[in-house]
């Protein structure tokens, strides 16, 4: 079955960077697009980012754009976030999502706390 899990979460200071990753499984990887949603607390799940089959075209939300970076690996069923200049507003739940034929899939979410 279908399985997407996240990892890299944790708390990190106003500024700094962190990676998540999202490693996949249950699907042939390669043939679909994956993106990056997050929720932060008392609100709704919001789109980060996305990132085609072959990772050669990216789309971001207007709040991380030129912060955050997607990237994937389908050698290693892996679809990566890399974070840069967090601020406390980046406090969330995020998760990793794919689409497969419609039907949705999510993991379970890891933890990110931007705080001084």
């Amino acid at each position: 079955q279908v399985q997407l899990v996240e990892s890299g979460g944790g708390l990190v200071q106003p500024g700094r960077s962190l990676r998540l990753s999202c490693a996949a499984s249950g699907f042939t990887f390669s043939n679909y697009a994956m993106a990056w949603y997050r929720q932060a607390p008392g609100k709704g799940r919001e789109w980060v980012a996305t990132i085609t089959t072959a990772g050669d075209n990216t789309n971001y939300a207007d709040s991380v754009k030129g912060r955050f970076a997607i990237s994937r690996d389908n050698t290693k069923n892996s679809v990566n976030l890399q974070m840069n200049s967090l601020k406390p507003e980046d406090t969330a739940v995020y998760y990793c999502y794919t689409n497969i034929r419609f039907s949705t899939y999510w993991g379970q979410g890891t933890q990110v706390t931007v705080s001084s």
